[in-house]
């Protein structure tokens, strides 16, 4: 028998990883993306802040955006999603309130996700300069030569370069590549958009062509001429290059150094900085240097300026062409949607018939229903919609095919349904059973969710219930000695699960309840959690926190 396969675990998770990481970016297509937008701007101007629903209710109403309305309820429920998505992280901080309702709307604390920050910083980049034209930062690859030639001569003299003044021209010379690359990557995208449009005018073409001559050509002959130079800075480095990132990462391990965990890897994924690992340089290398037969990237630039300058000639051809008369109408177009954009609907329509020839459509053969009167000059663009069956539609045929449909069998569904209810159930039940089992306890036990919230449901009909008195005095103590208030009748039952909760007003009496969602303390209230069955009770008293 074949052994399964030992990568398969890893590949699954490697998967379900990045199937996570998209998912993350779920937030910017929804339709509600504007609010989600807003409140993912909220967290990202904080630093290591856990915020709660009224703390983000109030930085949105100051912010005065398209989450400004929003209500507590609505907006609970966009967090809890963005949890779902990645983006948000639920808080673990320990709530302290003074009341139910302030700890039930206090209790769902959230904090930012890395990946979650790092997805709306680049969406909020790319709202801000998607369409502008980048300029090319052409004076960044004379700085990089420069330090890597220094950092060349530092390595090769005897005793070899000192390690933080190494450390310093690496991660400096990795930081100017980076944003020289990134430049020219924009710009070239930029200048892809614009040449693929068959649409520009003379003052547009002019414009361009004049940017591809002076500005495109002075980008080329600098990479040019400085590529050799750092190509040979490299080849001298490379011997060098493993012994100085290993006196690199003796200076300065970073994050590297995070212990080790039980399967002797680290248990957070560290990324280095640039310039520390061997595939950065091999990327820095590939860009002025050919390797394993794949061109660099200056090829690529040269190549890429060629193809802008044939997108030129070609819009200067057409351009010719037009004002020949040989091939573009794009004049007698725009002049025609002129004509549609200052038109009345009447006329608009009398103008596409004599553009087009195409005259309003008529509805023949199938009569619309009684109480629809179309008229015959009715247009098919604003005349109402005549049902057509598929068998005159595709056939041309009038006649009735086929049987009627079956009543659909909505069973799956019922058995769906009911098992979700007696899944709800059984969870009450069991809650009921762990509440009557842990009274007397409730400071040394810690509730599940669901025996918490059954608790305070029955709590919340309780104090519903009751009557609050002020206490009298006695006739021994003085008249001006208050005793406070008295609860009365302060009592909850569900039959259906057996259990009866009795509240009682009892001065200095604390009690604390433990649970997964945090700790809730009711000053001044005493619990009785009592077990119904068959008219007979049995009562167990909570004990003090």
């Amino acid at each position: 028998m074949e052994e399964p396969s030992q990568e398969a675990p890893t590949v699954r998770a490697e998967r379900d990883g990045v199937w996570q990481r998209l998912t993350a970016y779920a937030y910017l297509s929804a339709p509600e993306r504007l609010e989600y937008m807003a409140i993912m701007r909220v967290f990202c101007g904080t630093l290591l802040a856990d915020l709660a629903v009224p703390d983000v209710r109030e930085r949105l109403a100051a912010a005065d955006g398209p989450g400004a309305a929003l209500d507590a309820d609505t907006l609970a429920t966009r967090l809890d999603q963005l949890v779902r998505w990645g983006n948000l992280l639920p808080s673990t901080h320990t709530v302290k309130a003074s009341s139910i309702t302030e700890y039930q709307r206090a209790r769902s604390r959230y904090q930012l996700s890395k990946l979650g920050e790092r997805i709306q910083r680049d969406a909020d980049e790319v709202l801000a300069s998607a369409d502008a034209a980048r300029e090319v930062s052409s004076e960044l690859l004379a700085l990089v030569e420069r330090g890597l030639r220094d950092l060349v001569e530092s390595v090769v003299r005897p005793g070899g370069a000192e390690p933080q003044d190494a450390l310093e021209r690496v991660s400096t010379l990795f930081v100017q590549f980076a944003e020289f690359a990134d430049s020219i990557r924009d710009f070239y995208a930029y200048l892809g958009q614009v040449l693929a449009r068959y649409d520009l005018d003379t003052a547009e073409y002019q414009g361009f062509k004049e940017l591809l001559l002076d500005y495109v050509e002075a980008i080329t002959e600098d990479v040019s001429f400085r590529a050799p130079r750092i190509a040979a800075a490299l080849d001298r480095l490379w011997p060098h290059l493993p012994g100085l990132l290993k006196q690199l990462d003796a200076h300065s391990q970073g994050l590297s150094g995070v212990p080790a965990g039980a399967g002797g890897e680290s248990a957070t994924r560290v990324q280095r900085s640039r310039g520390r690992e061997t595939a950065d340089w091999e990327g820095l290398r590939g860009w002025f240097t050919d390797m394993e037969g794949r061109g660099s990237q200056v090829d690529q630039l040269r190549d890429a300026t060629l193809r802008a300058l044939q997108s030129l000639l070609a819009n200067a051809k057409r351009m010719l062409r037009s004002a020949s008369g040989e091939m573009s109408r794009r004049k007698d177009l725009l002049r025609l949607a002129r004509w549609f954009d200052e038109a009345a609907p009447e006329d608009a329509h009398d103008i596409a018939v004599a553009a087009f020839g195409l005259y309003g459509a008529r509805h023949l053969g199938i009569p619309p229903t009684a109480d629809e009167g179309v008229p015959a000059y009715t247009s098919w663009w604003t005349g109402p919609v005549v049902e057509v069956p598929v068998a005159l539609r595709e056939r041309g045929s009038r006649a009735q095919r086929g049987r009627a449909s079956a009543v659909e069998d909505h069973s799956a569904q019922k058995q769906r349904l009911a098992e979700a209810a007696r899944s709800q159930a059984e969870a009450r039940r069991a809650a009921a059973e762990e509440l009557r089992s842990a009274s007397g306890r409730f400071a040394q036990l810690r509730l599940t969710s669901a025996a918490l919230s059954l608790l305070l449901e029955l709590l919340a009909t309780a104090l519903g219930n009751a009557r609050i008195r002020r206490a009298g005095n006695s006739a021994a103590e003085g008249p001006g000695q208050d005793r406070g208030f008295a609860v009365d009748g302060a009592s909850s039952e569900d039959a259906e699960l057996g259990i009866r909760l009795t509240v009682r007003r009892v001065d200095g009496f604390d009690t604390l309840l433990h649970s997964a969602d945090g700790d809730l303390t009711l000053d001044g209230l005493e619990l009785s959690v009592v077990g119904v069955a068959d008219g007979a009770s049995v009562e167990t008293r909570a004990s003090a926190s």
